[in-house]
């Protein structure tokens, strides 16, 4: 097993500066590479406390890629739905050189209503551009004189400069929620996924591995080959109880902030999102001690967290990278800083050697 680091912005002006939040980032990204955890990863969101402090995941990576030489540098995720696939293959291929090589490519569909409407993409369209998108990039990279005829682009013949410094592109992760079709799609394209266990049940989660691992397989792509990215929020302290009144504190934050910002979606079905409209339901009824017990978020001392971990790996595999995040934006740098290093010396050396 590998482990990385995590940043997913839960926090807004009132509790922390945009200024404080990336100064603190880039501190904890060059402490990551010291420890040698093996990716470091940030999302892209608009507009609100829930992920909105990183609208363009290139532009904090670029900083934290210039700040480090060793370490993986991953979006997780871009939306191409909210950016013309020749802008995002040419942004993200600049990131591989300033990377030296060192970019992974998570793609999202995108999920909130208020960034759909304010980028003016109807929401029914999300998977098909999500496809599309993908599959620009990726043609982009990797050949010359494209000619591209899609639903929603149309654009060449060109030749991208730079060409990628991986050849024949970095390596593409596909961000799925819930769905195990398209957790087999990846697997037969042959892509990389990320997966969020909170948002789903351990045997739906299960599922999905299983049908991606079996797709990865039938399209006769190297087993070795195959990464899997699995993400937790993790809350760890020497005093297992600090850990957890801190868990419960910003876990509860988060609900709060996700709640606001996935409302519009949950309150009405839509054909892409199947299952969407029950999210706020079950964010009224979150409960932290429920969660924790379900092994959907890592809290307390090390030998704590190191069980959970180990739960997690019968469950799911030994063959994944987990994607921690250790600084849920409000955090004080000095707790998540001394939560990474809790699990560097004291947690990881169980699953890595």
């Amino acid at each position: 097993m590998k482990f990385g680091v995590n940043f997913f912005p839960v926090v807004d002006p009132a509790h922390k500066s945009a200024t404080a939040y990336y100064d603190e980032t880039l501190r904890l990204v060059e402490l990551a590479e010291a420890l040698d955890f093996e990716h470091v990863q940030t999302v892209e969101h608009y507009f609100t406390g829930y992920g909105g402090y990183c609208p363009d995941p290139v532009t904090l990576l670029t900083a934290a890629a210039a700040r480090t030489s060793r370490i993986r540098i991953t979006t997780g995720a871009v939306v191409p739905a909210f950016t013309h696939p020749v802008k995002l293959a040419g942004k993200l291929a600049m990131l591989d050189h300033l990377s030296h090589g060192r970019l992974d490519v998570g793609f999202g569909r995108g999920f909130l209503p208020s960034e759909f409407e304010a980028f003016g993409v109807p929401m029914d369209e999300s998977r098909a551009r999500f496809d599309e998108g993908v599959a620009a990039c990726v043609r982009l990279w990797s050949e010359e004189d494209v000619v591209f005829e899609g639903r929603f682009h149309r654009f060449g013949p060109v030749t991208l400069l730079p060409r990628p410094l991986q050849a024949p592109h970095p390596p593409v992760f596909i961000a799925s929620a819930t769905s195990a079709e398209s957790c087999a799609a990846a697997g037969t394209a042959g892509h990389h996924l990320q997966v969020v266990p909170s948002v789903t049940s351990a045997e739906q989660l299960s599922g999905m591995l299983q049908k991606y691992r079996a797709a990865w397989d039938e399209a006769g792509h190297d087993p070795a080959a195959r990464r899997i990215q699995i993400k937790y929020t993790c809350y760890l302290a020497d005093d297992a109880a600090e850990a957890r009144r801190t868990g419960a504190h910003y876990e509860r934050s988060y609900i709060e902030h996700m709640t606001k910002a996935v409302e519009p979606l949950a309150q009405g079905k839509r054909a892409d999102y199947p299952g969407y409209e029950k999210f706020l339901e079950k964010a009224r009824n979150y409960d932290f001690e429920a969660s924790l017990a379900a092994n959907k978020v890592f809290a307390g001392d090390a030998a704590q967290v190191r069980g959970q971990v180990e739960r997690m790996r019968d469950e799911f595999g030994a063959d994944l990278t987990v994607s921690l995040q250790f600084n849920p934006g409000g955090l004080p740098y000095g707790r998540a800083a001394r939560a990474m290093e809790l699990f560097a010396q004291e947690v990881a050396p169980a699953f890595t050697g």
